[in-house]
């Protein structure tokens, strides 16, 4: 009820890298350019009205679909592929002999493909030819774990009032060790009630401020003497034990630390691409009428979406 949702390390990719980075080629395309990397490019698989139909594009096709939906790669399941290639390739064909290929609106989703392909490549290539040093990722690490913290053990009890909370802050005062019966009795906090108010080990930033706050200040074994007021009502809190937050070693996040940085400098790439270009809006048509309304219509967030 009280932890909240860490938020991501990298967060550092904004839309235009996200859409971009969501374009890496996938493992499937990976493991088909490896298979395919050692057999002759030159060779023919088919043709259709002497337009040849590779055998480079035939083993990638079989191995992706392999990988992605389990058909085997066999006579048959080839036969079945090429003859799907070479059909498309023919009605691609009597599209250019009809000059579809001339229509403004085909020409359009013709050069939205090739810059999109052309996207891909400048991603690909950058993460391929620009990986982070050694000394930056260290430098990174040895940053992330100096703002490391503490974490802590603590019970809390939830009540509805002030009121009711200062009763049992004075009950404590007279017998602090009668706290998880109190919780098990009075606690609105149905997470940690039955367990007498044991919240296990946490990091403060995790909670909602005013009790992460409250948590740091106390000595172990003592109990919150005032009231704790929050979004969720009043709470009572005992600290049981802290310690150092963990920090992994570098190699165990090496790999993470290293695509953090390499999104990181993409994204100022773009940014530094995007502050040098000349981009002018001349004009946003207006939203659909469905989407407008759908979005005239969507629920607001309840109690649930402000959970920390």
């Amino acid at each position: 009820m009280l932890i909240k949702s860490r938020v991501a390390i990298a967060v550092s990719a904004a839309v235009a890298l996200l859409a971009l980075s969501a374009c890496t080629p996938k493992e499937g395309d990976k493991a088909a350019a490896s298979t395919t990397a050692t057999a002759d490019k030159g060779a023919i698989a088919a043709t259709v009205n002497g337009t040849p139909i590779t055998q480079k594009r035939l083993d990638q096709i079989m191995q992706q679909q392999a990988l992605q939906q389990g058909m085997p790669d066999n006579a048959e399941t080839r036969k079945l592929v090429i003859d799907n290639l070479a059909m498309q390739l023919l009605v691609a064909q009597e599209a250019t002999t009809k000059g579809l290929d001339k229509s403004p609106e085909v020409a359009e989703q013709i050069e939205m493909t090739k810059q999109s392909i052309l996207a891909q490549a400048f991603v690909q290539d950058y993460i391929k030819n620009s990986k982070p040093t050694d000394e930056a990722i260290k430098a990174e690490y040895d940053k992330v774990a100096a703002q490391s913290g503490k974490q802590y053990e603590a019970r809390h009890i939830l009540v509805k009032t002030e009121e009711e909370a200062k009763d049992i802050i004075a009950k404590l005062k007279k017998d602090p060790k009668q706290f998880e019966a109190l919780a098990k009795a009075k606690s609105m906090d149905p997470g940690s009630k039955d367990k007498g108010g044991d919240l296990g080990w946490f990091d403060p930033r995790g909670m909602v401020p005013e009790f992460g706050a409250a948590v740091a200040k106390l000595e172990k074994g003592k109990f919150t003497e005032e009231p704790v007021k929050s979004q969720f009502g009043y709470h009572v809190i005992m600290l049981e034990d802290s310690r150092p937050e963990p920090v992994p070693s570098l190699e165990e996040v090496k790999p993470k630390i290293a695509q953090q940085l390499q999104q990181q400098n993409l994204k100022k790439l773009l940014d530094d691409m995007k502050a040098k270009a000349k981009i002018e809006i001349t004009g946003a048509p207006a939203a659909a009428a469905g989407a407008a309304s759908a979005a005239a219509s969507a629920p607001a967030a309840t109690g649930d979406a402000a959970k920390k």
